[in-house]
């Protein structure tokens, strides 16, 4: 029996993961929230792990209240989610945290040995190279828990990068994919969060409403493969059925198809390398009946192309694009800007940006944080 730590499980993957733990059984050696102490004492209440960590330090009190006598060590903040990273006892770390707060527990649990079943995004879209450098050294895996990655990771099983033509990343195009330029502007953020085939969370559906989710996931796609921008296309596939393909050299292509559920991938990327029975609904091809594909609309959702100019230019314009994104992303849901400034923003951040180049740590998220300052300062107007 794998034991695992979940770092952000009060959020949609953590609680999906802990889901397939009921169906497959995992031991639970660690739990985390940002803010959610009641969902995260309900949780460690039936889980009995040995840590809880509570990013926010405020409620630490509450929290410490409701778990009293269970016998549960509670920690907080940063050195809480490293202390997990380094349990003995875990096998694989889950890391279902949203942001770049990902990405210090990820290289930190790498240098300890551990396996990471990887949703958060930007720890690859920020620090790939370092992240991916430090998983060959230390000679654990990254088990991709992204729809779309995991379902590449699937197709390439037994399959060599040098036989690869190129790598196609599906995307459902969102709430807005038959919008005009017009239909854009008036957009809100309660429309935006209607995501038509995926229970996600706020910020990861908005980026899916821009595209900007999609040219993430291009990013991290080139550092878990090995695979150059030039040949990782993207494509609308309304039906999120198709979760990613491959195309080889042969000309053949190898894709997974699954109904849109994240309890598939994530069960994928806990019982690897061996598949475990459960219960989930099984897809019915006769029922979904067609599947259809189109272009990406860039020039209405420039998203995607500014995460393609990012990665490709490389260095630490990946993590500023990033870091304005996610604070233009919760401007727009505040209601400051409208739906079509947050590429604009992110944009004029990532001209005003000085690129380092094969950065360390220290330099990425000191232009994480910049871009984040940059951003704030500039939709407020100081």
């Amino acid at each position: 029996m794998k034991k695992i730590g979940i770092l952000g499980s009060t959020g949609s993957i953590g609680t999906q993961t802990l889901d397939v733990v009921d169906e497959c059984g995992f031991e639970v050696i660690a739990l985390t929230a940002n803010s959610r102490v009641d969902l995260l004492a309900e949780q460690a209440l039936k889980y009995h792990p040995e840590l809880v960590v509570l990013m926010n330090p405020d409620s630490l009190d509450e929290l410490e209240y409701k778990l009293k006598g269970q016998n549960i060590k509670v920690l907080s903040g940063m050195e809480g989610l490293l202390q997990i990273v380094n349990h003995p006892e875990i096998d694989l770390i889950v890391n279902a945290l949203v942001g770049a707060v990902g990405v210090r527990p990820t290289l930190e649990a790498i240098r300890s040995g551990k396996d990471i079943a990887l949703a958060n995004k930007e720890t690859l879209v920020t620090a790939g190279e370092l992240v991916m450098a430090e998983a060959a050294k230390h000679e654990v895996q990254i088990l991709p828990v992204d729809s779309e990655h995991n379902a590449l990771f699937q197709a390439l099983q037994g399959e060599e990068v040098k036989w690869v033509s190129r790598l196609i990343l599906t995307a459902s195009g969102g709430p807005f994919r038959r919008y005009t330029a017009e239909d854009l502007e008036q957009v809100t953020p309660t429309q935006a969060l209607k995501h038509p085939n995926w229970d996600m969370g706020g910020k990861i559906t908005i980026d899916s409403a821009t595209l900007m989710n999609k040219g993430l996931e291009v990013i991290e796609a080139h550092w878990l493969f090995g695979i150059d921008y030039d040949h990782i296309d993207v494509v609308v596939h309304p039906q999120s059925i198709i979760h990613s393909l491959v195309e080889f050299h042969d000309s053949s292509i190898l894709a997974e198809l699954g109904l849109p559920d994240m309890r598939i991938p994530i069960q994928y990327a806990l019982t690897y390398p061996e598949r475990e029975k459960n219960r989930l609904e099984r897809l019915d091809l006769v029922k979904v009946a067609q599947l259809t594909f189109e272009e990406p609309k860039k020039e209405l959702f420039p998203c995607l192309d500014l995460a393609y100019r990012a990665g490709r230019r490389g260095g630490t314009l990946p993590a500023v694009m990033n870091a304005a994104n996610e604070v233009a992303v919760a401007k727009f849901m505040q209601g400051k800007i409208t739906f079509q400034e947050i590429p604009d923003y992110i944009t004029r951040i990532m001209n005003r940006h000085q690129v380092i180049d094969s950065p360390d740590l220290e330099e990425i998220l000191a232009a994480d944080n910049w871009a984040r300052g940059e951003t704030e300062r500039m939709v407020e107007g100081c």
